[in-house]
């Protein structure tokens, strides 16, 4: 067995573009390419080991992960944390399973962290790093919003698990942000970035979960040689488990099947599932390769992908001015879903793919969810870079963020830039303007009916012209002129946020409401040095409000709205508060309210929202109180009631509501 010089080459090339990814995605937290191409070039670089054993020792294969950033302190593991090889071949777990028992689970995507509790209390947290030496983080792992400081266990506990963001969390933290080149680009990253802070106080913004998957050791504890009663011990101290199920070789295709089902609707990201030997001393007796444990393997989704022919590219302009790339494309089967879009991102991508309209390009989805563009077999390079905005046609200008190109449109009177000012503000957490889709507004836009938000609160002078409109008539005019009207009893942060000042989120319009009282005049009037005293509120959002506030434009606007609409003070007293100090828990889907809903109702009449079950919980909702869940077992198990969504309205919240 011997290497040609091309095989030596390709495979000098492979390491270094690999290790490169690595040092990027995880040193870094940023992506220089996809799941599916590291995957890709990861089994070529297997492939080519095999065939001709020229392995370099810096090889992706051989070493696991990327040294740690130097910022925070570094601690060496006590046991290596090795990678688990995998496949993409459900059939033949069961021929790994060889006839034992295993634990099914999901592979969640955030930051793989060990933590250690002595007497009780949380005194360690080490991310996983390279697998041999992780960073120290342990004063950021206490403000993980599901994570117990104190356990019943006083012994030496050692675990290992996952810290995530979910997808609901990492959308809602992103759409504080009104610069989309500085959003974030997937929960995996930012759960990364904010692992890793130097200031833990970042670290609590960011939501972070904790679940575990795996206990290292718990001196005196009895498992009966079975990693299923691990599990158990772990949630019995209050820890949030990774969804996991017991398998065995003459089901666990179907299992499987059941993750993939659910994998569409699930909030923590995921990127596959993890296979476990359940008998432990079983396991540990198949020991290790260099780099993988033996007694579990990975299964990665296979990634469907399909060819099909690029037939166009939308450049679609935001609010912000930001012109993004979609690509449009034949119409395709992928995952049981019919595909003929894929964002794009960025220029740099665009760039990247060589793309050309009737190129012939390679997609799927990522995930099993996000349409993407894998690879262009053309490669053309002939898509022009719009010169004009598609919207107003005013003149366009790519700007560089950090490497990355972008193209924006430079009027500042592009009615795309009013078109997403005016979507933010009936959006569902601002004023909630049922009805008036983007297209709607686009159309209102158009013929004049309005352009500043006080108009949304007259649209009955435009009557006539409405019920014309096609598509339109006179009951759905009236049921816009009716969602109008009702959204003039709201609150005020709803109306701060949805008038679109940067760097004001919902959760930043909160506190500072609430730091002033509710009281409309004294956040219009606010100075910097007062905004930048609120804790939450830095120099660069007060002096966002300042800066709005001080347009006489803005404040005109401020002061018609003001006029429009009524903000209600939220109750303060505890005869107000019926639910103060109650703590609630929801898991599964909801049919009547969404989350954040749901969330501002407690909230508002003193209640919470925590992320899990544990004594103190009041409730735990789930319209499936009959399944086997993590949250479902936890609840019976302590005693706390589960009860489905209407139980719950009818129960806690009409009567609390009045």
């Amino acid at each position: 067995m011997s290497a040609t010089e091309s095989q030596k080459n390709r495979i000098r090339e492979l390491v270094t573009t690999l290790n490169c990814a690595s040092e990027k995605y995880y040193a870094q937290d940023d992506e220089i390419m996809s799941n599916f191409e590291y995957d890709r070039l990861y089994d070529e670089l297997v492939v080519l080991e095999e065939e001709t054993g020229y392995v370099l020792s810096n090889s992706p294969t051989v070493n696991v992960g990327y040294e740690a950033v130097h910022e925070l302190p570094k601690e060496r593991h006590e046991k290596p944390m090795l990678s688990l090889g995998k496949t993409k071949d459900r059939n033949e777990l069961a021929g790994w399973l060889d006839g034992h028992p295993g634990i099914l689970s999901w592979k969640l995507d955030g930051l793989t962290t060990v933590l250690t509790y002595y007497d009780g209390k949380l005194a360690k947290a080490v991310t996983r790093g390279n697998g041999e030496i992780g960073e120290v983080v342990t004063n950021n792992a206490r403000t993980f919003i599901n994570l117990p400081h104190t356990i019943e266990y006083k012994g030496e506990l050692v675990l290992r698990g996952e810290a995530v963001i979910s997808y609901s969390d990492f959308e809602a933290i992103n759409s504080t942000i009104p610069d989309e080149t500085q959003r974030f680009k997937n929960p995996r990253n930012l759960c990364s970035g904010a692992v890793r802070q130097l200031d833990s106080s970042v670290t609590a913004k960011r939501r972070v979960r904790f679940y575990a998957f795996s206990l290292v050791s718990a001196p005196g504890v009895d498992f009966g040689d079975r990693h299923m009663a691990e599990f158990e011990f772990l949630e019995s101290q209050g820890f949030e488990v990774v969804d996991h199920i017991l398998v065995s070789g003459s089901d666990i295709v179907e299992r499987i099947g059941e993750y993939e089902k659910r994998i569409a609707s699930y909030d923590i990201p995921s990127d596959g599932l993890v296979l476990l030997l359940d008998e432990i001393s079983y396991g540990d007796s198949l020991g290790m390769t260099a780099k993988f444990p033996r007694n579990a393997i990975a299964f990665k989704w296979t990634d469907e992908t399909k060819e099909t022919t690029l037939r166009e590219v939308e450049w679609s302009a935001s609010r912000t001015g930001l012109i993004n790339p979609v690509a449009v494309f034949d119409p395709v089967e992928l995952e049981g879903t019919t595909v003929s879009r894929a964002s794009v991102h960025n220029v740099s991508i665009v760039r990247s793919l060589k793309l050309g309209i009737g190129d012939t390009v390679s997609v799927y989805k990522a995930n099993m969810i996000i349409p993407q563009i894998a690879e262009n077999l053309t490669k053309s390079g002939t898509l022009e870079i719009p010169a004009a905005c598609p919207v107003c046609g005013g003149k366009t200008e790519l700007r560089e963020t950090e490497g990355t190109a972008y193209l924006y449109c430079t009027n500042p009177d592009c009615p795309a830039k009013q078109l997403g000012a005016f979507v933010q503000y009936v959006s569902r957490d601002a004023m909630n303007i049922d009805g008036l889709s983007e297209a709607t507004i686009e159309k209102f836009i158009a013929a004049g009916i309005v352009s500043s938000f006080p108009d949304l609160y007259h649209l009955a002078d435009h009557r006539d012209i409405i019920v014309n409109m096609e598509g339109f008539g006179a009951k759905s005019c009236d049921n816009l002129i009716e969602a109008a009207d009702r959204s003039r009893h709201t609150q005020l942060h709803r109306l701060l946020y949805g008038i679109g000042i940067e760097n004001v989120g919902v959760a930043t319009a909160k506190i500072i409401c609430r730091h002033f009282g509710y009281d409309p005049d004294a956040v219009s009037h606010a100075t910097v040095q007062d905004l930048s005293m609120i804790e939450g509120v830095g120099e660069v959002i007060a002096a966002s409000v300042c800066d709005y506030f001080s347009d006489p434009v803005h404040m005109d606007i401020w002061e018609k709205l003001l006029n429009e609409v009524e903000p209600e003070k939220p109750g303060s007293s505890p005869g107000e508060q019926p639910l103060a100090g109650l703590s609630f828990v929801v898991t599964g889907s909801l049919a009547h309210m969404s989350r954040n809903e749901l969330k501002e109702r407690i909230e508002n009449l003193g209640g919470k929202l925590t992320g899990s079950v544990t004594g103190n919980t009041r409730c735990l909702i789930n319209n499936d109180a009959t399944s086997n869940s993590t949250k479902n077992v936890t609840a019976r198990r302590l005693g706390v009631d589960i009860v489905t969504e209407e139980e719950f309205m009818t129960q806690y919240l009409v009567s609390a509501e009045g």
